[in-house]
């Protein structure tokens, strides 16, 4: 049966947030785009993107301008053809793998609601308890440390903490938080990009002594060259974020000896058929990875769940977007929090739409 799309809606999906500050610049709204894809069988797809462009280069006007350029390309094509529709959208352009991201995601959503299926179970997966970290973003050392405290008695077993401004500085952050919340809570780190080669040596055997997890991209990726030489010299493991985008990427980290873990997040991948890719180059290797984001509603934090759910590479669960100070919720159905642990019901599809209230103040554009 063939299922064509029809229209596709765009929306200005802005979130107010408070301010949450890294590395690389602080947001004070989650500045993301939402689609619905919309088919001649009854049913729509629908996709959320966020834009960080400190880090992937894309802003919430870019992934407009391209969205619309997307949805003339996709119009009166087939919907169920996942992947030549996103060939279509390479074929088009590089890069762009934010708004790349949303189109991805109604695709797949598409596909399991005709199948009659979650999306985890159309992916092969099943259910299994998630339980995601909470991130504290770069402040001084005591008000990190606070809210370091406040993290632990809401519940929180893991911790992620921002770093990347200062490596001295980030030190007495990690010496701050460690003796504030005592030895049980796990703590994993993430600079962002933020220091020079020396630096991250510095920073990596000064904190190891707090017994950290791992840390997320000591360096900018134009050192990637580098980072061999500081996994030998690192007590900490080594997680590549940025330095990752597609499952070449991952390929080439893995084989130069240049991490420990990958962080998979969709907004670099361009969505659940790339991320698939990294999954299983990184399952290859024994290399583990854990699961990101932006700053997603529960809308595509709810598509992560079902893409994690279908792939056992997944070890950590970074998937606290929209608990970092999102002000609205513009979400209904989708992902649930049991304090820290996700769960979904088993809706068809992603089982996650936009409230039309919160669309209603959204500008709008459909193809």
């Amino acid at each position: 049966m063939c299922v064509t799309i029809t229209s596709i809606d765009i929306y200005r999906f802005s979130i107010p947030m408070e301010p949450f500050t890294i590395a690389t610049g602080t947001m004070d709204h989650a500045k993301n785009v939402f689609i619905r894809v919309h088919t001649d069988a009854g049913l729509y797809g629908v996709g959320e993107c966020s834009a960080f462009p400190m880090i992937v280069g894309e802003t919430q006007d870019t992934c407009l301008v391209m969205a619309k350029d997307f949805a003339k390309l996709w119009k009166g094509k087939g919907a169920l053809d996942i992947e030549a529709r996103l060939q279509e959208l390479h074929s088009f352009t590089a890069g762009n793998t934010t708004i790349k991201s949303a189109f991805d995601m109604a695709l797949y959503d598409i596909a399991a609601k005709h199948a009659g299926l979650p999306l985890y179970k159309f992916l092969g997966g099943e259910k299994r308890e998630i339980e995601s970290d909470i991130t504290i973003g770069i402040s001084s050392p005591e008000n990190m440390a606070k809210q370091a405290i406040v993290f632990k008695n809401n519940g929180a077993k893991i911790l992620k903490v921002k770093l990347g401004k200062n490596a001295q500085t980030d030190t007495e952050r990690i010496n701050a938080i460690r003796q504030a919340v005592g030895p049980d809570l796990k703590i994993r780190v993430d600079a962002n990009q933020g220091w020079a080669f020396d630096e991250a040596v510095f920073a990596l055997q000064t904190i190891a002594k707090h017994d950290i997890e791992f840390c997320e991209q000591p360096m900018r990726t134009w050192y990637d060259d580098k980072l061999p030489e500081l996994m030998q010299l690192s007590p900490v493991k080594i997680m590549a974020d940025e330095s990752v985008y597609n499952h070449h990427d991952a390929r080439r980290q893995i084989e130069s000896g240049s991490c420990d873990y990958i962080n998979i997040k969709m907004a670099k991948a361009g969505g659940i058929h790339e991320a698939k890719k990294i999954h299983d180059v990184a399952a290859a290797h024994s290399i583990p990875c854990m699961m990101g984001g932006m700053l997603e509603s529960r809308i595509a934090l709810s598509s992560k769940l079902h893409f994690v759910y279908a792939s056992p590479n997944i070890k950590f669960y970074d998937m606290d977007t929209c608990m970092l100070g999102h002000l609205q919720d513009p979400c209904l159905g989708g992902v649930t929090y049991d304090g820290y642990k996700l769960n979904i019901s088993d809706a068809v599809g992603i089982g996650a739409d936009a409230d039309e209230g919160f669309l209603e103040r959204c500008e709008k554009i459909t193809v």
